[in-house]
């Protein structure tokens, strides 16, 4: 019989139902490949071809089961991420949002196993009570949310294998009643930002080149810690003194009182978190907290923190800040630890307090100078760190051309991150490919500042913006548009700062010491609102760490925020060395110390 004769018998039909099974049965194995391979090839065109033609059972049952059987926690939530775009692809288009809440209770048992580390019947209760969600749109949705809900327990389980990286030592702890002060410079990031976040970083591998800078002249971020007799942790902290100080003020007694460290906009949600991050309190001990800090520390503790930066700003605050504060914490405890550790234990700590934020703000905050941090491809999580050398008086040069404007717009980088992170789950092809160069642009940006080229650093910086816009569309508010289109002519480079979408705006001027010139060129321009311009200079000193007896000098007292303070009569603190930063031991004076 000829082909045209076998075509006539043929039972088209039948023949096209027996092709599109071979295909999802391929697509089956592909899918395994591309998860437990590692490979960065998107799944999205096979999600939506498989819900099309019915195929979303067979999709789903082998994501589960990669899920089950994968070797770590990045590659399960990856698979968990799929599941949430079968899900999404499955309410085709109605539901409402994918973003939102993850906390119904029907969904509790599940979360529980994931917690536990129990991947494997974490799936098995997930897949279990998705199929009661599958009736409408709407309840797709929230499964889908989910979903995304459990990948984020397992993105944390997943950076939680930098806490090999944390090193702590035993000190004598300071006397009753003395503080110990920290204080940090803010940064900016000059290139390679959201590589540094997790999964991107341990999937992909980041590379972010960081400035610690003085605002102002000041260090602006900084904490206070002191142990105390009565065995009860007092929190104060204040922030956004741009905007107005706000302060706020705990005491927490019992472990019920630290519950909602897990939620960022509780009260005194970083310094509860703190707390659990440094061992100092133990939620899931048997013994009420009482008991708990008279036997390890003979006492309770009082931290205070600030930030003179308003919220949103886009200068790393949060993450310095958690810094800071741990630092505090682990002297105060009388425990001593270093750079290197500090930056794992942040990780940490905001994967505990669920912000998810990634490494390259406490490098830049706590690591003096100018400096370029990398992660590979790989778990467990490990952040290093190298100083740029740059030409002598470099670092002077780039604090006459550089200039922050505030832009009077804030943003949560979280409402970001949600949308940066579905995307890269998907490995969009043009993600992917802004992902490699951003890796590559903070290697030229580092040999930019190696040389000293400033017109090459402001195209690496433009370069970086367009990048983070393709990370994160939205991130370019119209009255920031307005305003880097008016500045255009008289700069080298400009960027907002962190995640976008408000926040500080950094430019690197043509002219240096253009302050006055730039003040009357965005006055003159229309639609900007509320905005501001301050200084820049290089910290090339790093944190600093004192002691500074039962009633310290009051912040700022030389007029410089603590930079200058005055280093006669001082002794470094015992343990403390390996710390980048100034460690020092002030003599007692009559006026505590201010938070302003």
């Amino acid at each position: 019989m000829s082909w045209e004769q076998l075509l006539m018998r043929l039972d088209q039909e039948a023949e096209l139902v027996s092709r599109r099974a071979l295909f999802f049965h391929q697509a089956q194995g592909k899918l395994r490949r591309v998860l437990l391979e590692h490979r960065d090839c998107s799944l999205l065109p096979l999600i939506r071809s498989a819900v099309n033609e019915g195929y979303q059972e067979a999709v789903l049952s082998t994501l589960d089961q990669v899920a089950s059987v994968a070797a770590d926690p990045g590659v399960a939530a990856r698979a968990l991420a799929c599941i949430a775009d079968v899900l999404g692809c499955m309410a085709k288009g109605d539901g409402g949002l994918r973003s939102g809440p993850a906390a119904n209770q029907e969904w509790a048992p599940a979360f529980q196993q994931l917690e536990r580390g129990n991947i494997a019947e974490g799936v098995k209760e997930l897949a279990k009570e998705r199929r009661e969600w599958l009736g409408r749109p709407a309840l797709l949705v929230r499964a889908a949310r989910h979903y995304e809900g459990a990948e984020q327990i397992l993105i944390r389980q997943a950076v939680m294998s930098a806490c090999r990286f944390i090193s702590v030592g035993q000190e004598e702890p300071p006397p009753i009643g003395h503080w110990v002060l920290v204080e940090c410079p803010a940064r900016i990031d000059v290139s390679g930002g959201w590589s540094d976040t997790p999964p991107i970083t341990y999937e992909h591998g980041g590379a972010v080149v960081d400035v610690a800078i003085l605002v102002d002249g000041r260090r602006p971020i900084g904490a206070r810690a002191r142990r105390i007799a009565e065995p009860e942790l007092r929190l104060v902290s204040a922030s956004g003194m741009l905007e107005g100080e706000v302060v706020l003020e705990l005491v927490c007694q019992d472990l019920e009182d630290l519950q909602d460290y897990c939620q960022p906009h509780a009260p005194g949600a970083l310094l509860k978190a703190a707390f659990i991050c440094t061992q100092i309190v133990t939620l899931a001990s048997q013994k009420p907290l009482r008991t708990q800090l008279l036997e390890c520390s003979g006492g309770g503790f009082e931290v205070h923190s600030w930030s003179s930066l308003p919220h949103g700003s886009g200068l790393g605050t949060s993450s310095i800040l958690a810094g800071a504060v741990m630092a505090a914490l682990y002297r105060a405890a009388g425990k001593s630890t270093n750079a290197e550790s500090l930056i794992h234990a942040v990780l940490h700590l905001e994967q505990v307090l669920t912000t998810g934020g990634g490494w390259q703000d406490q490098v830049g905050g706590l690591v003096p100078g100018i400096k370029i941090g990398r992660s590979k491809a790989q778990l467990p999580l490990k952040v290093e760190v190298e100083q740029i050398p740059v030409l002598e008086g470099f670092p002077q040069t780039l604090n006459k051309h550089l200039l922050l404007i505030y832009t009077g717009k804030t943003r949560l980088a979280r409402n970001m991150l949600q949308d940066v992170l579905r995307n890269w789950y998907a490995r969009l092809p043009a993600i992917v490919q802004n992902a490699d160069a951003l890796v590559s642009n903070a290697e030229q940006c580092a040999q930019a500042f190696r040389q000293g080229n400033l017109p090459l650093l402001g195209e690496c910086l433009t370069r970086y913006w367009q990048q983070k816009k393709c990370m994160a569309p939205g991130c370019e508010p119209l009255a920031v548009r307005r305003m880097m289109d008016a500045l255009q002519p008289y700069v080298y480079g400009q960027s907002l700062a962190g995640a976008g979408g408000g926040g500080f705006l950094y430019i690197l001027t043509k002219e240096p010491s253009q302050k006055d010139v730039i003040q009357q060129i965005l006055a003159k321009t229309e639609g900007l609102g509320n905005f501001s311009i301050h200084t820049v200079e290089v910290d090339t000193a790093g944190f600093s760490l004192q002691l500074v007896g039962s009633n310290p000098k009051a912040r700022g007292d030389t007029g410089s925020g603590g930079h200058n303070r005055s280093r006669e009569g001082l002794q470094q603190g015992p343990g403390l060395c390996a710390l980048p930063g100034n460690v020092q031991t002030a003599a007692d004076s009559s006026q505590p110390p201010t938070l302003a």
